[in-house]
Formats: structure tokens, sequence, C-alpha cells
């Protein structure tokens, strides 16, 4: 086939291209300059898509002897993320920029280009498995990028691959070094690419501004002031800027926002477990809608956060109850429906984004729904 090979300027993409090279495919590289200020260097492991990174994809393909591009999806990226990011956590979410960009940039517009230009797919360094347009968990549990990926439907799948998410990362990094990539040892980013100096709470606050409102506990007693939703997440801890202890002495967490009042609402770890989720935007990664409930694991987090559950469809989106609380679910974050399979890994089988919680007294451990 002829794949376009999208090189972040990491070890992970550079050993994908690599492999789709060996496979016998016809691999172009190409660089998506995503920062309107491309002269911004890297901080160590914080950001990417940086000047120093296009140079390391640019020494890589080189290596490897393929055409390599660059291409500037800078506007996209800040209209479809960016602002995307600044909008959700100022409506009192917490968005996954990461999923987002997956979403709407690597596997859209960056895809949608690819196939204009004649490609048959597009080939990343994301560790997750695809059998036959099939998404699964990576090998390697600690990398695995499924999750971010359960935005994708079933025609962008179809045309993707994820050539690394076979291997475990240490042995991605010493074939890196046996091919002669100089990026073996690079360090893996982390954080939000868009913030390197991992400040989410100052970026957002330029952005956003400051809008006064209360901190209050679950039975309405403030117990401070805070500039602005933007600055929590639910389930957070630290940097509450509590003016006085809660009545019971312990720690507190935030449990709810309320970004019309400004009200932050705060609460004991008790207070944040939930057991039903629901969800809009629901995309079913076959293709296909399920007619009927679902039984399966859900995932609340990238990492993390994962429970048995009975999903039911419902509109645009589905409800899934959960058989086991969570803590710490926020709206804005994407909840992925996963089935286990028969070699213990799991296939993804569907996403959506979280719109609200409940806690009940929870669903019987034996109550039965039809698979998919």
């Amino acid at each position: 086939m002829r794949v376009l090979a999208a090189m972040s300027g990491g070890v992970d993409s550079a050993v994908a291209a690599a492999r789709a090279v060996d496979a016998g495919h016809e691999v172009v590289g190409v660089h998506l300059a995503l920062s309107a200020n491309p002269g911004t260097l890297r901080t160590g492991s914080r950001g990417c898509c940086s000047k120093e990174d296009a140079g390391d994809a640019r020494r890589a393909a080189d290596v490897l002897g393929i055409p390599f591009y660059v291409w500037d999806f800078a506007d996209r990226f800040k209209e479809d993320v960016i602002d995307d990011f600044v909008a959700a956590y100022a409506a009192g979410e917490t968005p996954n920029p990461c999923l987002r960009c997956n979403e709407k940039i690597k596997f859209s517009a960056l895809a949608d280009r690819a196939q204009a230009l004649g490609f048959d797919a597009v080939v990343t360094g994301h560790y997750a498995r695809l059998d036959e347009g099939v998404l699964r968990r990576a090998v390697d549990a600690d990398k695995d990028q499924s999750y971010v990926l359960a935005v994708l439907t079933a025609e962008q799948l179809a045309r993707a691959m994820f050539p690394v998410g076979d291997t475990p990362k240490p042995r991605i990094r010493e074939e890196a070094a046996e091919r002669g990539l100089a990026v073996a040892n690079k360090p893996d980013s982390h954080d939000i690419c868009f913030i390197p100096s991992g400040d989410t709470r100052a970026f957002l606050g330029a952005k956003i501004g400051i809008r006064p409102g209360a901190l209050v506990d679950s039975d309405g007693t403030v117990l401070g002031s805070h500039e602005g939703v933007h600055g929590f997440t639910v389930g957070q801890r630290k940097g509450l800027g509590l003016s006085h202890t809660a009545a019971d002495g312990k720690p507190r967490y935030v449990t709810g926002i309320d970004p019309d009042s400004g009200t932050v609402k705060v609460g004991s770890v008790e207070d944040l477990q939930v057991d039903i989720v629901t969800a809009d935007r629901a995309i079913w990664t076959s293709g296909v809608r399920p007619t009927s409930s679902v039984e399966c694991v859900v995932q609340v987090r990238a990492h993390g956060g994962t429970a048995p559950a009975v999903v039911e469809p419902e509109g645009d989106g589905f409800v899934a109850r959960l058989r086991e609380p969570l803590t710490g679910v926020a709206k804005g974050q994407a909840i992925v429906l996963y089935l286990p399979d028969a070699d213990g890994g799991d296939t993804v089988i569907g996403s959506g984004t979280i719109n609200g919680t409940d806690r009940t007294a929870g669903i019987e451990s034996d109550s039965s729904a039809a698979s998919a």
C-alpha cells in the first residue's frame, strides 16, 4: 500500500514508519506543525511538535530513506483542539486534548488530506492493536493508548495502522537503536503538548480571565473562594485554596462544578463515588449501534478508572450502570467501552463523552444483559 507515516519526532512514530517500510509499503513521512510559534523548543519531556521535534522526524526519515514533508495544521489544531480545550474548562468540564487531536487532526484532517493525495492509510506510533479493523489494547498495558483512539469511527480505523502496538516500549527503544535512529533514547512527551510549562491553570486563566466564585461543602457551607471554575476538575484534592478545614476534618475533593453560578462543590472521597454514567456523542467502532444492552468494562480516564458495567444505548449516547462505583468521573471526559478477549486483551466497542453522573444503590452483580 501507499501509506503516510505521521512522524512526531519521537521514537514510537519513527519505529512505526520503519516497520511500515519493512512491510513493503510505499511510505512517505510527514510531520505536523501544530504550533502557532514553530520556533518554540521542547522543554525536556514536556511539549511536542516543536522545531526540535520536526528536525528529529526529518533525520529519522533520512535514515529510513523515505520522502519527508512538514504540513502546517496550526490553524486547525487551534480551532479543534486548543479552543475546544479552553471552552470545555470554561463550561466546568474536563476535556482530553490528546483524544480530540486524534479525532479531529490525525485521523480526520490528516487522513482526509492523505486520502485526497492517493494514500491508502495513515501510520502512527500509537500503542494499540488493529485486527481487521477491530481496535484492541496494546500488548504493553502501561503504554496502551486505545482509550484516546476510541473516538475513531469504523471508516477512520479502516485507514489506520498502528505497527508498534504489539511490542513493549523497551523493545521499541532497542529496535530504534539497532536501526540507527537518533531518537532511540529521546524522552517521551508528557502533560499537554501546547502547555509546555505544565501549568494548566495559568494557561487557562490567561485565556478565560478571572470569574470569581465560591467553594462550598456538601451542606452549602462556604469554605473559600476562587478565581474561576477552569482551575478545577472533579476528583481534584490539591490546590483548592480552602480558607478553613471542613467540620469533620477530613480531606476535601472537588465533587461538582457549576459554571453558571461559579460554585465549586467539595466533599469527602465517598461523595465522589458514582455508579451511573451518562454519555452523548456515542461512537461505535464497528459502525453499528447495539440494539440491546451490553455487558462490558468501562474506562473513564486515560489511565485507570475501570469497572464492569451494563451499557444501554439511548439516543445518540448511552447510559452505563456500573457494577462497581468509580471516583473522580468528570464531565467532558470520554467513557470507553471494552469487551474482554479470549487471549486476555480488550476490544474497544465504543465510546462517548460523559455528560452526567449519579449514585444509586448500584446494580446486582448477577444481573444479566445481552452482549453485543
